[in-house]
């Protein structure tokens, strides 16, 4: 007979083994749901910030368009408190029936100047090119050209002030632009042939 002793020996070592692997499969496992939790957690970390981040972009978008909204139907808010002088001094001068001529044309030059300050708070500045001033097509609009000894495509007289604000043209001034004068040919008809 073989001995027993050595096959139950075989036996249990190979029990052993199985348990042991069984031991080392469960502590796996736990190690899979462990990192399985710490992934399922960080992914619903990464999911709110996600979130956050949106809403704050969304908040963010909103009151750009509030403040945008707001500028845009408040823009001409200070250009007309500005003007409100302006509208004070012609309705006095306009209630006061009794004003002598040079009293009104005073009033008149002391509104005119009020405005001209209110413009320039605006950055709204004229465009008045003097006589020799070069012909800028962006800022001038020429009413007429006439014949001159002054330098071809040159201002000879502004008709009309333009306004500028900033670097945009808000109105062109009306000039007349030189032309070269025209040279006549002799008339090759003397007086002696009309006789």
């Amino acid at each position: 007979m073989a001995p027993i002793r050595p096959q139950f020996d075989k036996m249990q070592e190979k029990t052993v083994q199985h348990n042991d692997e069984g031991k080392g499969t469960a502590a796996a496992e736990k190690a899979l749901e462990q990192q399985l939790a710490e992934a399922q957690a960080k992914a619903e970390s990464n999911r709110e910030a996600m979130l956050r981040a949106l809403a704050d972009a969304e908040n963010a978008r909103k009151r750009f368009q509030a403040e945008a909204a707001n500028a845009q139907k408040y823009a001409l808010e200070r250009f007309a408190e500005t003007l409100l002088p302006v509208m004070d001094s012609l309705e006095a001068a306009l209630a006061n029936p009794e004003a002598s001529s040079q009293a009104l044309r005073d009033g008149v030059h002391l509104t005119l100047r009020q405005l001209a300050t209110a413009l320039e708070k605006a950055r709204i500045v004229p465009v008045a090119p003097v006589p020799g001033e070069r012909f800028d097509p962006h800022r001038h609009q020429a009413m007429a050209a006439v014949e001159s000894d002054s330098e071809p495509n040159t201002v000879v007289a502004t008709m009309q002030k333009g306004y500028q604000l900033h670097d945009r043209v808000l109105r062109p001034a009306l000039v007349t632009v030189a032309k070269p004068v025209e040279k006549t040919a002799a008339n090759p008809i003397s007086d002696t042939d009309l006789d």
